[in-house]
């Protein structure tokens, strides 16, 4: 709430001579960010990111991520209207991180992610922060696209469904944009970024899954700890070879964290579902209207269908992926041309309609927005309360497999 009363007008931010130069620039970039999301990408037209709040902290909000020693599912906690996420947020980082000793203490792997925008799901004018605009053009397009697309579609309690979605919105976006307003050496650039970015990622979560299948064994924790030490010290080895064939150090920061559970959980909330979407998209040739439509059908639709469109995209290889992103802009430019391409039915679509869908796929990123941006006693993702809680009620109640406790 207090970011709500602290925001300012943007067009009025840019019209004073007081506002610095770069500072202006990176505004209107917002507003013509906000236009083209309307416009071109069917997303939300309202007075969300047209006001700015000057924080005087690195983030808006510091999100707790855990994990189990011996598992890769993140720890949820439970609010009303939103349902069940996986992380919780607060205002101030020492507290974000007295809550991630405390977890540590019970045996949880932990993570703090420093988060530099929320939505609150259409239901407030969601400001632009000024950490938002200290991020390069493209990725503060792509965070906004990615926001927007919550306001669009939000299943409650289905963390990875809702992010999968905005981070397929994201990239299908920032490539749109660059398609429509850069030169053909910006989006041969961008390309090659994401194409390392999924090769990546994609190390990543094949590191999780090898750590989810040893999990699963029957070994005594002190072995399991080992083993456990081993598949991270050999993605490391596999790193350093990584990075030496690219000739790029630019994931080194990421690697050189003390990587545990909680980073991996993290990656896979909005990784391992994103290529459905990207397929789905494919699907109705880049027409984002449509593609929106089907997701909202699916997101009508139950929890295991749901799931089940999620998982068919988790076997995929990086080259089928990179691939896939080709045919969503080659059809897009088709479309837009004029080409007049058949509608093709396959059972991507099939599921988006609700309609009987097989199975197959896995994929990449490195970025946590806030959706869930909850602090114990405000709510701000879905605006959960007007105001403080009751003394003893943060309104938040934690789950511990079948049992659910009210957080600490």
């Amino acid at each position: 709430m207090e970011l709500l009363l602290k925001r300012k007008d943007i067009e009025k931010l840019i019209a004073s001579p007081e506002t610095a130069e770069e500072k202006r620039q990176k505004l209107e970039l917002v507003l013509e960010l906000r236009d083209f999301a309307d416009d071109r990408l069917g997303l939300a037209n309202n007075g969300s990111y047209a006001g700015f709040v000057k924080l005087e902290r690195d983030a808006v909000v510091y999100n707790v991520i855990a994990a189990p020693e011996f598992s890769v599912a993140p720890k949820t906690w439970c609010y009303p209207l939103v349902g069940c996420l996986a992380y919780r947020g607060y205002f101030k980082r020492d507290a974000a991180e007295r809550r991630a000793r405390s977890l540590r203490k019970q045996g949880f792997d932990t993570l703090v992610s420093p988060v530099a925008a929320y939505s609150t799901l259409g239901r407030f004018n969601d400001p632009v922060t000024s950490p938002m605009l200290e991020f390069s053009n493209l990725r503060l397009a792509g965070l906004l696209f990615h926001e927007l697309a919550h306001q669009r579609v939000f299943v409650k309690g289905e963390t990875d469904f809702n992010e999968a979605y905005a981070t397929a919105v994201e990239r299908a976006g920032v490539r749109r944009w660059l398609e429509l307003n850069a030169g053909g050496g910006a989006l041969q650039a961008w390309a090659r970024s994401q194409r390392l970015e999924a090769e990546f990622t994609a190390l990543l979560l094949e590191t999780r899954s090898r750590l989810q299948a040893l999990y699963a064994t029957d070994l005594p924790p002190a072995r399991m700890r080992d083993a456990r030490q081993a598949v991270f010290d050999e993605l490391r080895l596999r790193y350093a070879e990584f990075s030496r064939v690219i000739g790029d150090d630019r994931f080194d920061a990421w690697m050189e964290q003390d990587l545990n559970n909680a980073h991996l959980a993290l990656l896979a909330t909005y990784e391992a579902g994103a290529d459905a979407f990207g397929d789905l998209l494919a699907e109705y040739d880049g027409d984002f209207e449509r593609f929106h439509q089907a997701v909202e059908r699916l997101a009508a639709a139950g929890r295991n269908v749901r799931a089940d469109f999620l998982n068919r995209c988790r076997t995929s290889t990086v080259t089928d992926k990179f691939r896939n992103n080709q045919r969503v802009a080659e059809r897009s430019d088709a479309r837009r041309a004029g080409a007049g391409m058949a509608d093709p039915i396959s059972s991507q679509r099939n599921a988006a309609d609700g309609r009987s869908a097989a199975r197959p796929k896995e994929a990449p990123r490195m970025h946590q927005d806030g959706v869930a941006a909850l602090a114990k006693g405000w709510a701000i993702a879905g605006a959960l309360r007007l105001g403080p809680a009751p003394p003893g009620d943060s309104g938040c109640i934690e789950r511990y497999g079948s049992r659910y406790e009210h957080c600490p």
